[in-house]
């Protein structure tokens, strides 16, 4: 009997990361395509079939891809120039493809060598797929066919500017998968069905309970359960490591994000009466920590990278005061000019007077005098955008609450994180600080009773009085367990990353005086 074995890859969430550094202190990172390219040619070299798929989110994330993307139009995209040297047999469109425009993306599109699969994202006028193919058909000499369909989150609308997506539909990923995967088996009559979904998952792999609200952002689970002739779901989005895991038949995998893995799976067919039938399926995710980077990808890169570099170190403003951070608990204890600052900022590209914002972790340096635009990016990690949600009184105690909980006190009064905010992994950006408001947090009382001041314009924040916050993306998404935000009012989506507004910000004022306003303590 003949036996066929496939190996299908994946990248996923790569975010603009090429070459294994942090740009915001220029230090070696274990991440990167740079790093992936590598083990990419080492399996093609042990495997005779191959198929490479990246899964999103590609063109977005980095100073690299921000400064190409503001600066460098007229130049290959660099992220597409690596995939074409690569060989990659397609791409499926990311939520974060969109950040930059249509124009730019469309631009991507056109220089790739292979197609972008996205068969849920319409013409609003046509209900064509708006980017071209739906699917892929990848068939061998003396072997299967293989079907691989690409589909993306509907949740974009929610997320994205208008103008950015300006005459699409986000149709329903089960309801589209259901009627091109028969199309695959029933009419193109393959052997293996590969669905490539920018989503995750909305329920637990094992038990199948509910992880999140379910909004249609996630519907692997779904997918799976759902969808009949789904042999392989390859995912991202979540940024998740997954691999070895089976939901209903159907083998799923996701790698992470940044170019932290590669995802492998592998399928053994056997050849039975002119047919090839799939008797074993497995994945694994491989990791990039202690690879050396591709050597081609690295030179591809080089004349984007000097010039991001440069940019990065010029100067963009002048703080007046003191706005460095030497001890993050105390800057969580009390108000304080970096994130006063922030706020300030959120709060003029909102046009609220209420905001919150959190110091992510316990490295980020604050501003010194001279300020550049590293110094944005070492303090503002993450590539959130703004949400205004309309919230009341009660939401807003509530939310304060949560964050209270952060806190614990140790028998000799002082004060430590709870192991709530550190296990499994430390969750410093799930303690938000505000500005706009005035409060006290008394943390020697219990949690969920630790709101002992809230005042709002001078007055005592009543439960049913409505305002409008300004907010990151993930957290008024619910995101940290902030579940009170869920089903707020979404007043503004301000799609622009806050690190980007944070630079605008200082180059349109150019002195920022680091100013303290104490609306805000911890009592303990």
């Amino acid at each position: 009997m003949d036996t066929f074995q496939l190996v299908v890859m994946e990248t996923s969430d790569i975010h603009g990361n090429v070459l294994p550094i942090n740009y915001g202190t220029n230090s070696k990172a274990e991440l990167g395509i740079a790093k992936v390219a590598t083990l990419l040619k080492q399996e093609r070299q042990k495997h005779e079939h191959t198929i490479t798929i990246d899964n999103g989110d590609l063109i977005q994330g980095t100073p690299l891809t921000y400064h190409y993307a503001k600066f460098q139009r007229e130049l290959p995209n660099p992220m597409i120039t690596i995939l074409n040297d690569l060989n990659f047999d397609a791409s499926v469109i990311g939520n974060h493809e969109f950040n930059y425009g249509l124009e730019l993306l469309n631009q991507a599109v056109k220089q790739s060598k292979h197609p972008w699969l996205s068969a849920n994202i319409v013409n609003a006028e046509t209900g064509e797929p708006y980017f071209g193919k739906p699917y892929l058909i990848k068939s061998y000499p003396n072997g299967p066919r293989v079907g691989i369909l690409g589909l993306t989150t509907k949740y974009i609308p929610n997320w994205e500017k208008e103008e950015h997506i300006k005459g699409l539909s986000f149709e329903d990923v089960v309801e589209t998968a259901k009627k091109w995967v028969k199309v695959l088996k029933e009419d193109e009559k393959v052997d293996l069905v590969v669905v490539s979904y920018h989503g995750g998952f909305e329920r637990d792999l094992e038990t199948g309970e509910p992880t999140e609200t379910l909004t249609g952002e996630n519907q692997g689970y779904q997918l799976c359960m759902e969808v009949e002739g789904i042999d392989v779901l390859l995912t991202g989005h979540q940024h998740r490591q997954i691999a070895g895991n089976k939901i209903n038949g159907v083998l799923v995998v996701q790698p992470g994000c940044n170019g932290l893995t590669l995802g492998k799976v592998t399928v053994t067919f056997q050849k039975e009466h002119s047919a090839y039938h799939v008797v074993e399926k497995e994945s694994e995710l491989l990791s990039v920590e202690g690879v050396e980077p591709d050597s081609h990808v690295v030179d591809t890169i080089q004349t984007y990278e000097e010039a991001v570099q440069e940019w990065l170190d010029q100067p963009i403003g002048h703080i007046k005061g003191d706005m460095t951070v030497t001890d993050p608990m105390a800057i969580r204890l009390g108000d304080n000019p970096l994130i006063e600052f922030i706020n300030k900022v959120q709060m003029d590209a909102a046009g609220v007077d209420v905001s919150n914002t959190a110091l992510f972790d316990n490295y980020s340096p604050g501003f010194p005098p001279n300020v550049t635009m590293r110094n944005v990016v070492a303090n503002y990690i993450y590539p959130n955008t703004l949400i205004v949600l309309k919230v009341t009184g009660q939401i807003v105690k509530n939310a304060l609450e949560r964050s209270a909980g952060y806190f614990e006190l140790r028998p000799d009064g002082s004060v430590d994180v709870s192991k709530d905010f550190t296990t499994p992994k430390p969750q410093h950006y799930n303690y938000d600080m505000w500005e706009g408001i005035e409060y006290e947090l008394d943390i020697r009382k219990p949690v969920g009773e630790r709101v002992t001041r809230l005042v709002y314009k001078g007055k005592k924040l009543m439960p049913d009085e409505e305002l409008h916050v300004v907010m990151n993306n993930y957290r008024a998404g619910g995101g940290g367990d902030y579940l009170m935000y869920k089903g707020c009012p979404v007043v503004k989506d301000i799609p622009i990353d806050v690190s980007e507004l944070i630079a605008n910000y200082i180059l349109e004022h150019k002195v920022i005086e680091a100013t303290v306003n104490h609306n805000w303590k911890v009592i303990y």
